[in-house]
């Protein structure tokens, strides 16, 4: 089922309450098109495992090519919250602390977002640009004809391997960000480099860590659900093809920030709950 609409698809009028009942028809075919999708990709994971012909290729290219963009994404993240953090300390006459503010806002939110948003970029982009294509050029006609469900072939291995990967992208970012944050604390704004680590072990909780490794699987899968969502239903020609890469990112970010907002409440809410996640853990 499309989830593509254009003014057109308005004929009933142009009064305000015409336009709410499109707009409203709309919201419902497109939810209820990527539950429908979602719950396909989830049969086909339960179904059948994908094989490590399909598997591997795709790994390859979101884990490995990925991790160059999420070092320097990570070593900014790092360096820019030590440089910005380090005035308003110092001010107060808390600077030795600066460890404490640079990694805690690391691993809860900028580290699992940033990573997340680089990925939604370079992963979900292409993977819309190449399901779309394939839409563009029947080849995804052709495997229905070969009797094969497309979205279990072509969606459910790249959702794995966004699910698995992005995680482990993201603590990576995570401690690229935490020895750049160092770097630049210990040897160009003379933070003791004990005093930074101390710090940093007593407010880093066991829930910090994860809360962002949860975070971070939520968006993976939720990166790799839009990209193929947008790729499968990619109009004709170029113009298509660019503008389901251009809808998979934005949609991807937007989606992301929501669901970091959701996920951070509930976790406040976790860590009143249960008071000893709050312990130190480094």
């Amino acid at each position: 089922m499309s989830t593509t609409f254009t003014a057109e698809s308005n004929s009933g009028g142009s009064s305000p309450i015409h336009w709410l009942g499109w707009l409203l028809l709309t919201a419902v075919r497109t939810v209820g098109d990527s539950v429908l999708f979602s719950s396909t990709v989830a049969w086909g994971l339960l179904a059948k495992r994908p094989r490590s012909a399909i598997l591997w290729p795709i790994f390859y290219e979101i884990g490995c090519r990925s991790m160059p963009v999420i070092l320097v994404t990570g070593g900014f993240i790092g360096m820019v919250l030590a440089v910005q953090s380090y005035d308003q300390l110092a001010a107060i006459g808390l600077q030795s602390r600066l460890g404490s503010v640079v990694n805690v806002s690391l691993v809860k939110e900028l580290g699992p977002v940033l990573a997340a948003t680089m990925l939604a970029g370079r992963v979900g982009s292409a993977m819309a640009a190449e399901i779309g294509t394939m839409k563009v050029t029947e080849q995804i006609d052709a495997l229905k004809a070969l009797g094969a469900n497309p979205i279990v072939f072509l969606v459910s291995p790249r959702f794995l391997a966004c699910v698995l990967l992005i995680p482990a992208l993201t603590l990576l970012a995570d401690g690229i960000g935490m020895l750049s944050g160092w770097y630049l604390s210990v040897q160009v704004l003379g933070i003791s480099s004990h005093l930074y680590w101390f710090y940093s072990d007593s407010y880093i909780t066991s829930l910090d860590i994860v809360s962002g490794v949860i975070k971070s699987i939520f968006f993976g899968g939720a990166i790799a659900l839009v990209a193929c969502h947008r790729g499968f239903h990619c109009t004709s020609g170029a113009e298509g093809v660019g503008r389901a890469a251009t809808e998979a990112f934005v949609y991807s970010f937007i989606i992301v920030l929501g669901m970091d907002f959701l996920l951070g409440v509930f976790f406040i809410q976790i860590q009143h709950l249960l008071p000893f996640l709050r312990s130190p853990v480094l």
